[in-house]
């Protein structure tokens, strides 16, 4: 069945779903309303969705066909009068599978019997992971040789043939489809500290003028100014991302909510590098700052590396899009899509990240979470002594070097004034 086009808005009274279809039969359309779900098959489409709000159809209710436009306009009544449908505009909501109660909860004894499973099952769980982690400085123990990766590693098999293509940010070069995670993690920092270049960050510290123009530069396609509101592209987008059921435990969350800083801290870097204008660099430059991408790795503020050594800090633009919330996260996250997507090797990381995060941002996401993490990322401060670089000290090199390079200038300046004279 197709999933056809389709917009929600609402009044005080009503919810109106605009369903775009090339030719309607009135015997062909059937619409079913239960609840907080609203079902229309009209051959060859069909659309679930499922409100937030309970919604009925009465006296008021609508169904209106224009053969003109080509929309079928259905206007269905809220149970309860100005209830706000806030969640209208976010397609992945709407379309997510419906959650079913897996415990039905009778009296507060049977509440307190599942709260000691959930939290036995949760101990067991990450007594399992720690297992099959070990220890810091241990191996780590498979039983596998194909690892798993992406979003709640879900996926695998997208780099088997790795070393037959141009994939340049790849970190575990032809072991990515079977190296663990700590593997993975060591190779990581391997890397961060092997690509550290002193002589390259010094020329920036001396010369940042156009650092300073990337600082005050600001974003108009994420600036909160009047009602926010997705384009017909990016609905059409949204539309086709993937329908799943996200179960996450309070561990897989939390690496969930990491990774997505990750990403939008790259976002943040390649749009202000480039103000707005990607190039065909923008692509190898966000999987580049991407530990979820460039080594798999989903645990990111685990090294001993903070990204933060970089000619600016891109940490302010990326605090501002976690408090617009998640339908600027979700504007952000495409606009990655997009740059990934139209790259003949980065793709694949779109693939096995971003699809996902784009419906999972609209239908789990806690807008408590992101203003949270938008509030620690604003209070946060890191010192240039715990990055690990020596930054201070290079920093100190380079002022010496500009000084007694301005007192030279100035020698030679005087030299001169005095060779006139005579």
């Amino acid at each position: 069945m197709i999933t056809p086009r389709f917009e929600c808005s609402q009044t005080a009274e009503s919810v109106i779903i605009k369903i775009y279809c090339t030719s309607v039969r009135a015997g062909d359309v059937e619409i079913h309303v239960e609840d907080t779900l609203f079902t229309i098959h009209i051959n060859p489409y069909f659309l679930r969705l499922d409100f937030s709000h309970s919604i009925f159809v009465d006296e008021e209710s609508t169904a209106k066909y224009d053969p003109s436009s080509g929309y079928l306009t259905v206007t269905l009544t809220k149970k309860l009068k100005s209830q706000d449908f806030s969640d209208l505009d976010l397609l992945a909501r709407l379309l997510a599978p419906r959650q079913s109660p897996l415990i039905e909860v009778i009296c507060k004894e049977d509440a307190d019997v599942a709260d000691e499973l959930v939290s036995r099952t949760n101990t067991l769980s990450l007594e399992h992971e720690e297992l099959l982690l070990g220890l810091p400085g241990d191996r780590p123990l498979t039983t596998i040789l194909t690892q798993t990766y992406g979003f709640l590693n879900l996926h695998s098999g997208y780099f088997k043939h790795v070393s037959h293509t141009e994939n340049e940010v790849n970190e575990l070069g032809p072991d990515a489809e079977t190296c663990p995670v700590q593997e993975r993690r060591a190779r990581r920092w391997k890397h961060e500290d092997e690509k550290w270049d002193e002589e390259h960050y010094m020329a920036d510290y001396a010369d940042d003028e156009y650092i300073q123009e990337f600082i005050l530069w600001k974003n108009p396609r994420v600036v909160a100014n009047g009602p926010f509101q997705f384009t017909e592209q990016e609905n059409l987008v949204l539309l086709n991302l993937p329908r799943k059921e996200y179960l996450t435990d309070a561990r897989q969350t939390k690496n969930l909510y990491l990774t997505l800083t990750t990403i939008l801290f790259s976002y943040a870097y390649e749009t202000r590098t480039t103000q707005g204008d990607s190039t065909p660099e923008s692509a190898w430059t966000i999987c580049s700052l991407t530990p979820a991408f460039s080594a798999l790795d989903s645990a990111p503020l685990q090294s001993p590396y903070p990204p933060f050594p970089y000619p600016f800090s891109p940490g302010s633009h990326c605090m501002h899009l976690f408090l617009l919330g998640k339908r600027t996260i979700v504007r952000c996250l495409l606009e990655t899509k997009f740059i990934l997507e139209h790259h003949e090797v980065y793709y694949v990381y779109s693939k096995i990240w971003l699809e996902d995060f784009c419906a999972w941002v609209q239908a789990s996401a806690s807008d408590d979470a992101l203003c949270e993490i938008g509030a620690a990322l604003k209070n946060l401060t890191v010192s240039k002594g715990s990055i690990g670089w020596d930054l201070e000290v290079l920093e100190a090199a380079t002022r010496d070097v500009q000084e007694r390079d301005s007192d030279s200038d100035d020698e030679s300046d005087d030299e001169a004034e005095v060779a006139r004279q005579l």
